[in-house]
């Protein structure tokens, strides 16, 4: 289960503190921006990490589908269940996301170690309480995950809909955005508002 700690150094932790999102409307836009763009890569790596605790259930699936008599085997799934969700279009939030996720090898090991096999390379060698034990510990995980997930979009929501007021009250501007970026290239955040 993904832990939140109260003052904790992880961004997970500074992300979802009330605090951060204490006191939006004072904040300089470019530290409005940078916290939206904080709570933008800890959504994704949220994501990344919930995709592969996902494609971890659909392999365990597989192997059981096949055990109750589906024809075939799970290697012969292996290439739809790896493709799943390579090419096609995101699904839930509908979010685009600009970033990528950040902590790869530190979801993996997660997702891996849930099953009590840190491998899991060969669903058919592991008899059907542990494919059912690893089952549920992937489930119970990616709602936890789901959870936090939801969590960071709403203080994604948030910030964005702070940058969204400026912009509509003309506290902001796409030229002072613009300008900001000719002066300092690289600085400012692209062109996103």
């Amino acid at each position: 289960m993904i832990e939140v700690r109260h003052g904790g150094r992880r961004r997970i932790d500074r992300v979802l503190d009330p605090a951060f999102l204490h006191g939006l409307q004072g904040l300089p836009l470019d530290e409005l921006r940078s916290r939206r763009d904080d709570a933008a890569q800890e959504e994704t790596d949220l994501s990344y990490l919930r995709r592969l605790l996902q494609g971890r259930m659909d392999l365990v699936r597989a192997e059981l589908r096949h055990r109750g008599g589906e024809p075939g085997t799970t290697v012969d799934e292996l290439p739809t269940i790896l493709g799943v969700g390579v090419v096609a279009a995101a699904h839930g939030s509908g979010r685009f996301q600009t970033v990528n996720p950040s902590r790869t090898g530190e979801h993996r090991r997660a997702a891996e170690a849930l099953a009590g096999d840190p491998q899991l390379s060969d669903v058919t060698s592991l008899d059907d309480r542990a494919l059912d034990a690893a089952l549920t510990s992937y489930r119970e995980e990616e709602a936890s995950v789901s959870d936090r997930r939801h969590q960071v979009q709403l203080v994604m929501d948030t910030c964005n809909a702070e940058i969204g007021r400026r912009y509509r009250e003309g506290d902001a501007s796409v030229d002072g955005l613009l300008a900001a970026e000719r002066a300092h290239p690289g600085t400012a955040r692209g062109v996103r508002p």
